[in-house]
C-alpha cells in the first residue's frame, strides 16, 4: 500500500473531444513544470492521474494551483481484491471524524466481479460490522463519503482527503495577452482570470518616475509575483511613462488627460506585444467604475488596439473583485497606500463621454511615435518566478 495524489480534471478538459489529448498533454507537462525541484513520478491508471511524490503535503499545496485541476484527493493505492479493499475502507473511515457516511464506488476496470453499486454496499456493509466507532449509513447527506476508484489497481480515499483545486484550463493552450498590470485590486484579478481560462500571462507597469515612487513599482512587482505562483513565471515589463504624461499635460486639454494617457497605454502594449509575438491586450477594467470606463470611453481607448483587447472583469461588481483578489492572495498587496500613475494626474473633470474623432484630432500635437518608442527602447524588464 502506498499514498498517491489523484488529480482530477476540470470537467470542461473531458468535453474537448479529439483535442482532449492535447489538453491533457499540457496539464501533465505543467504538473511536472510546477513540481520541479520535488522527486515525483506520474504514473497513469487507465486515464486517471496519479502522483507519487516523496513530499506529499508540498506535491499537494503545488498541484492544487495548476490551472486545470479542479480538485486533489490524498488517496491509498491498494491490490484490486475485495478483501485488501475492505479492510482499508475500514482504516479509511477511522481516522475520520464522523458519524453516518456512505460508500461511492466507479469501478472502471469491468473484470471486478462486483459492479458499483454492489461493491459499495458490500464495503458498506463491512464498514458497519468491522468499524470502531457507530456508525450509520445515509446516503443522502452523510457526514462523510468514503470514494473506491477499481482500475488496474483500487484507490480509496475519504471526503475529508479531497482539497478543491483552482480549475480552469491548462496555463498556455489558449494563446497569449499582455495585462495592463497596475497596483490597484482590478488587474492582478483580471490577469488570474485570463490565466484560468489557459492563456499565457505577460505583464506591462507604466511607471513615471520621480512622480510615482519606488514602493509603488514594488508593489507591482510584488503582484506580479503572487500570479506567478499559478502561472510559473510571468515576465513584467516596466515602462517610464512620465514624458508622456508631461507632453499630454503640457500640449492637451486637462479633462482629456486621462482618455488620451490610456490611449498611450494601449498603443504601447499593442506595440510591445507585436515585438514579443503576444497575441492580445487584457485590462482590469469595469464598466462604468471610474471615469475613463464609460462605454464611450472603452470605445476610444480601444481604437488604438490592433489586437483583440480583452476585459474579463467587465460586467463584475467590486464587491465580486475584491472577493477574488482575497482568494487569489492580491488583495492585501493592492490596497498598500502607494499610488500608480494613473491616479497621481487625474483631471478634476475628467472627460466621461469621448469621441474617437475628437481625440485623435487632440492627439495630432503630440509625437505620438516618438513618444512610444522611446517609453518601449527605455524599459526594465523583470522575469519573476
Amino acid at each position: 500500500m502506498n499514498k498517491l495524489i489523484l488529480v482530477k480534471y476540470a470537467s470542461e478538459i473531458f468535453l474537448k473531444g479529439l483535442n482532449r489529448n492535447t489538453f491533457e498533454k499540457k496539464l501533465r507537462n505543467n504538473i511536472s513544470r510546477k513540481l520541479k525541484g520535488l522527486n515525483f513520478e506520474i504514473i497513469m491508471d487507465q486515464g486517471r492521474h496519479f502522483i507519487k511524490v516523496d513530499e506529499i503535503e508540498e506535491g499537494i499545496k503545488r498541484i492544487r494551483n495548476v490551472f486545470g485541476v479542479s480538485e486533489v484527493c490524498l488517496v491509498t493505492k491498494v491490490n484490486r481484491d475485495l478483501d485488501v479493499i475492505r479492510n482499508e475502507a475500514v482504516k479509511c473511515i477511522a481516522d475520520v471524524d464522523c458519524k453516518t457516511f456512505k460508500v461511492i464506488t466507479n469501478r472502471a476496470n469491468k473484470t471486478f466481479p462486483l459492479n458499483s453499486i454492489d461493491t459499495s454496499r458490500d464495503v458498506g456493509g463491512f464498514i458497519l460490522h468491522n468499524s470502531h466507532k457507530e456508525l450509520s449509513v445515509d446516503v443522502k447527506n452523510p457526514e462523510c463519503a468514503i470514494h473506491i476508484e477499481i482500475r488496474e489497481h483500487a484507490y480509496i480515499w475519504s471526503s475529508k482527503d479531497k482539497i478543491k483545486g483552482v480549475g480552469g484550463l491548462p496555463y498556455g493552450i489558449n494563446g497569449s495577452t499582455m495585462l495592463m498590470l497596475s497596483g490597484g485590486i482590478d488587474s492582478p484579478v483580471a490577469g488570474y482570470l485570463m490565466a484560468r481560462r489557459g492563456v499565457a500571462l505577460n505583464c506591462v507597469y507604466y511607471h513615471s518616475h520621480p512622480y510615482t515612487s519606488e514602493r509603488a513599482k514594488d508593489k507591482v512587482k510584488e503582484l506580479a509575483k503572487i500570479l506567478a505562483r499559478y502561472t510559473e513565471e510571468v515576465n513584467l515589463y516596466i515602462v517610464p511613462f512620465t514624458e508622456i504624461q508631461m507632453s499630454i499635460i503640457e500640449k492637451c486639454r486637462e479633462d482629456e488627460l486621462t482618455i488620451i494617457m490610456r490611449r498611450f497605454m494601449m498603443r504601447i502594449a499593442c506595440t510591445l506585444s507585436e515585438k514579443l509575438g503576444i497575441d492580445s491586450i487584457s485590462t482590469g477594467e469595469s464598466i462604468g467604475q471610474v471615469a475613463s470606463q464609460t462605454m464611450d470611453g472603452l470605445i476610444v481607448s480601444t481604437d488604438c488596439a490592433d489586437r483583440p483587447v480583452f476585459r474579463p472583469l467587465i460586467a463584475m461588481d467590486k464587491e465580486d473583485i475584491m472577493n477574488i483578489a482575497r482568494e487569489i492572495d492580491t488583495y492585501e498587496t493592492s490596497i498598500l497606500p502607494y499610488e500608480d500613475c494613473c491616479t497621481i494626474f487625474v483631471p478634476k473633470h475628467p472627460k466621461t463621454h469621448p469621441k474617437v474623432d475628437k481625440m485623435r484630432k487632440s492627439e495630432e500635437v503630440l509625437d505620438i511615435a516618438s513618444l512610444v518608442n522611446f517609453a518601449i527602447e527605455n524599459m526594465e524588464v523583470i522575469k519573476l518566478r
